[in-house]
């Protein structure tokens, strides 16, 4: 049988165990307590094992966030969190009300502040977030806020990050999920695209006609020029052509005159030769010609009389 001082040995070694278990805290990485002592701040407590008093020491219970729902515990994350937050109506600088959802990305820095300077982190956030998301939307119209995303999220992570600077709290990234506005908007917004898209390419077939027409007068103009050169050198080369025949033509009948003086001699004029060759040759086109031709003399009949004394006198010397 047990005695007595059995059991109180037995009782002894359970309660050093239970102040035992109660005096380590074991702290995971990332993570960290805040120990009261008789309702004071004394510590915050490390990763890894620590000791405290215990039924002196306690541990600070605080609100966080779990899954979207507001959780107590006695533990701190001090790895960076991600606050998804429910839509919210906004209204915009020209009147028009949509709905907005942010994502926030913090983390505490300072537990020691996130715990004792506000009371209610998370919904501090929640509630700060979306008051400052109201007034910078309220500062900017619709188009102005479908377009500036960026803009948004840096404005909206400067001020939450300076007015969460007090409470331990480092803002590392705002951004923007939904922007949705109302139906009645968004299918004006969907016939104005289908307007902007039916005027470029109004714009677009317009222009092409345009180059179309402009390349199609460009070659007229080009084929014009080319004719006019072309008709140009034609005529430039037939004149040439022309003036050399009549060189040659010329050179001949020099060279045919140097003939006719040889052959006739010195005493005898050559042209008079010429000038009864061309006589003869056209009674011979006189003779052979139409019957009712009329033929006019000159007036100056002394001319005439005079090349037929040349002629008979080229019969003569002959």
């Amino acid at each position: 049988m047990l005695t007595i001082g059995t059991y109180v040995l037995i009782g002894l070694v359970v309660l050093v165990l239970i102040f035992a278990k109660a005096a380590i805290v074991i702290i995971p990485q990332s993570e960290t307590k805040i120990i009261e002592r008789l309702g004071k701040y004394y510590a915050t407590l490390k990763p890894g094992i620590n000791v405290i008093i215990p039924f002196v020491d306690r541990a600070k219970t605080v609100v966080t966030m779990n899954r979207g729902r507001y959780v107590y515990s006695n533990s701190i994350d001090l790895r960076e969190q991600v606050y998804d937050f429910d839509k919210q109506n906004v209204i915009t600088k020209d009147n028009i009300q949509m709905q907005i959802n942010a994502l926030l990305y913090f983390q505490i820095v300072d537990p020691f502040k996130a715990v004792y300077e506000i009371n209610n982190l998370p919904n501090a956030i929640e509630k700060l977030t979306q008051t400052t998301l109201r007034n910078i939307i309220g500062e900017m119209e619709l188009d102005q806020t479908l377009t500036s995303r960026d803009i948004i999220n840096t404005r909206l992570r400067g001020v939450l990050d300076d007015a969460t600077n007090k409470w331990g709290i480092k803002v590392n990234r705002v951004e923007l999920q939904d922007i949705i506005p109302p139906q009645s908007v968004l299918q004006a917004m969907e016939k104005q695209m289908q307007a902007e898209r039916d005027k470029r390419a109004i714009i677009l077939t317009s222009e092409g006609t345009k180059q179309s027409q402009i390349l199609k007068s460009e070659g007229e103009k080009a084929a014009i020029i080319n004719r006019a050169e072309a008709d140009k050198q034609q005529a430039i080369l037939r004149a040439e052509g022309e003036a050399q025949a009549r060189i040659r033509k010329a050179e001949a009948e020099a060279v045919a005159i140097d003939k006719i003086t040889e052959a006739v001699g010195n005493s005898t004029n050559p042209a008079n030769y010429l000038l009864a060759q061309k006589y003869i040759q056209m009674m011979q086109e006189l003779a052979t010609g139409d019957q009712n031709k009329t033929v006019f003399l000159p007036y100056e009949a002394t001319n005439v009389m005079g090349s037929l004394g040349g002629i008979k006198e080229l019969f003569k010397n002959s």
